[in-house]
């Protein structure tokens, strides 16, 4: 090094240094005293300040220069060169400003934390949350057990078969299916299917449980849906199977049709992700998480022979080797030695949701975290989304990386400082609230924010990230409608676990 002077931490495993003669920027890591250089033109580097969804602003005491890296791996780009010598630098309390004190002047400046080039608009969005279904009852559940004990719903996710019916299903997590029809004045709930027999849950261990439904695009002929659950006859199994409709009700499923369809063996009993969707293909898109625990400990989100850490796609409509499915042929590691066929994507830790863009077919998901970062990305076939070398935008543990063009970066991130835990939803496609139109409405459920964020797919960048007024209540899921309304999934200690988004920020 030449002359050391700014210092911040880069994950909780890299620090990253701006060296004032050099001008620098260097990345250590704290493992084995490690430093790569990573940017440079800092003549005079000064303070290094990370906003709270990953961009980095470095500040220049010679020159009176402050720049931005809007995204790791980019170029920096300069904000302002009006101070005489700008010191350390740091955010303001609304995460919106640098703050840059300026040595020679005396003076405290509020410096705009617009990037130009990666402008984002992150003003308030004046749309509300309603509750839906306001006189629904859910048939055989109460607000306490037997013995006195709060149950509070638990709504997993909210869909709809596809049929022209109209209907709404919705699980919740302990292994009932509820129908209803999709109407205001709807009192009471169908059970469309009860498979608590099988599911394992357990408030201790609330990853697991029933985790997702998917029915069939061709449903309305075929009478077929798929579930993905967690195995109460096997220890640490989570399956996916197929069930069909009754041949006399349509209002009832029949839990004697299931058809396992394949199983994930894991070595704990968090990180089980759960969703299962069917893409404009057709294929039956899975995610199981990448096993449990801290750190990824077995190291399967970058192991390709795994099925933990991944989202599969397999052709659930013809079988083939023995097994309840056929590999798409195109499916990306089909012809690899050692990988899985039915891997689609990996590098994941706990994806937590994903759903399709009913107008454009892209994949979204939510990606939650483990130290400090939660991530929104874009799913493509063969990407590898860098877990667990990289959290998010940053190197994670000893063995962390810089960007790779081998790795696909998020699109969006936000800090531990912002929420803890995200809860992926969907993108608007529906009428009734037009100000949300192509808008990625996710949550986070620690915090129980709720934002809408708008992707240019042009620009290739986030161009608007807006909160809107949430209703206090941990966000367990979201999910659409035959018409494309999205709804959120609430924790409800009274049942009323269904909202949905509303005109004018009632």
């Amino acid at each position: 090094m030449n002359t050391p002077n700014g210092l911040i931490l880069d994950g909780s495993s890299h620090l990253l240094m701006a060296d004032f003669g050099s001008g620098n920027l260097y990345r250590i890591k704290l493992s084995d005293r490690s430093a790569a250089k990573i940017a440079d033109g800092f003549e005079g580097a000064d303070g290094l300040t990370w906003d709270k969804f990953g961009r980095l602003f470095i500040t220049s005491w010679k020159t009176g220069k402050v720049f931005a890296i809007a995204r790791p791996g980019e170029k920096p780009v300069l904000i302002t060169d009006k101070f005489s010598q700008a010191a350390d630098s740091c955010l303001d309390p609304t995460g919106k400003f640098l703050l840059v004190p300026d040595m020679k002047e005396g003076t405290l400046t509020a410096l705009p934390t617009t990037i130009a080039g990666a402008e984002v608009d992150e003003s308030p969005l004046h749309v509300g949350i309603e509750q839906a279904f306001t006189k629904l009852q859910w048939t055989g559940w109460k607000a306490e057990t037997d013995d006195g004990k709060a149950m509070p719903l638990r709504p997993i996710l909210l869909t709809n078969a596809g049929d022209g019916s109209n209907r709404i299903f919705v699980p919740q997590q302990e292994g009932i299916i509820h129908a209803f029809a999709n109407d205001d004045n709807a009192t009471k709930t169908t059970i469309f299917m009860d498979i608590k027999d099988r599911v394992k849950y357990s408030d201790r261990e609330n990853e697991e449980g029933l985790l997702g439904m998917a029915f069939h695009p061709k449903y309305k002929t075929n009478g077929e849906f798929f579930v993905f659950y967690t195995n109460s006859k096997t220890n640490m199994e989570n399956v996916v199977s197929r069930f069909r409709v009754s041949k006399t009700d349509p209002n009832k499923a029949d839990p004697a049709s299931e058809e396992v369809i394949i199983r994930f063996k894991k070595p704990f009993w968090n990180h089980d992700g759960g969703t299962i969707a069917f893409g404009p293909d057709g294929y039956l898109y899975i995610t199981h998480g990448d096993g449990g625990m801290a750190n990824d400990p077995h190291e399967n989100g970058q192991n390709l022979k795994t099925l933990l850490g991944k989202v599969l796609r397999l052709d659930i409509d013809h079988k083939e080797n023995g097994k309840a499915y056929a590999i798409p042929k195109d499916n990306p590691f089909v012809n690899q030695k050692d990988a899985a066929p039915e891997v689609w994507a990996y590098g994941l830790r706990n994806l937590w949701r994903m759903s399709f863009d009913r107008k454009t077919g892209q994949l979204w998901a939510g990606e939650v975290g483990q130290n400090l970062y939660e991530e929104i990305i874009l799913l493509k076939s063969g990407g590898n989304y860098g877990w667990n070398l990289r959290e998010s935008f940053h190197p994670f543990g000893n063995k962390g990386v810089d960007v790779r063009k081998d790795m696909v970066e998020p699109i969006w991130e936000y800090h531990h400082d912002i929420g803890k835990s995200i809860t992926g939803g969907g993108v608007y496609r529906g009428t009734k609230v037009p100000e949300l139109d192509g808008a990625y409405l996710y949550a986070d459920y620690v915090t129980m924010r709720v934002w809408a964020l708008w992707y240019d797919a042009a620009k290739g960048r986030v161009v608007a990230n807006r909160e809107i007024k949430n209703i206090g209540l941990p966000i367990l899921s979201f999910g659409e409608d035959e018409k494309g309304e999205i709804y959120l999934l609430a924790l409800s200690p009274t049942g009323q676990g269904i909202y949905r988004f509303s005109k004018g920020g009632k």
